[in-house]
């Protein structure tokens, strides 16, 4: 476990980096959409629905990570008022000839659920892993997958990010959620 948090970790900067709402729609600054006004355990708790969601998609059996999602600060924006949520996690099938059918699930069925697959093909790693990217501008979330078919165990990684929340008026961001 200390492992795949510490993977996490180094995760999410890129995950940051490269899920910045494309595609989402709204006041963007930056590319980052408003996600609307929040607390950060609202929003922890909306995100940890929308990751459920994804989870349910899935279709075959096999374990999650059990990751919580994290706060972190919209870029260019008061870091005490405004915030993104951030959530990785990873999905190991019980059977690695089951990682296919759990990718080809989630490419026909986020479409189903009003995600917009914004991107899908063989990324630049050395592995040429899979890689779906999708939008879901009424949830104000992305979401990156990647199958990682040559890991040991196989597995999918999946990093979702909201867009830029504001915490209601006299609040501050809570980092801890």
């Amino acid at each position: 476990m200390q492992t795949t948090k510490r993977a996490a970790a180094l995760a999410v900067p890129l995950a940051l980096t490269i899920l910045t709402g494309c595609g989402m729609t709204d006041d963007k600054s930056e590319g980052v959409p408003s996600a609307g006004t929040s607390t950060t355990r609202d929003a922890s708790d909306a995100m940890k629905k929308t990751s459920s969601g994804i989870y349910d998609l899935i279709g075959v059996k096999g374990k999650a990570s059990e990751n919580l999602p994290g706060v972190t600060g919209c870029s260019g924006k008061d870091k005490k008022t405004y915030f993104r949520i951030y959530h990785p996690w990873s999905f190991t099938p019980a059977s690695a000839s089951d990682l296919d059918e759990a990718m080809a699930r989630l490419k026909r069925e986020l479409p189903r659920l009003g995600w917009k697959i914004v991107g899908y093909g063989p990324n630049n790693s050395k592995n040429r892993s899979i890689t779906l990217t999708a939008d879901n501008d009424k949830r104000k979330a992305s979401v990156k997958i990647i199958k990682m078919s040559k890991s040991d165990p196989p597995m999918l990684s999946l990093d979702l990010v909201s867009g830029c929340y504001k915490v209601p008026d006299g609040q501050e961001v809570d980092l801890y959620g």
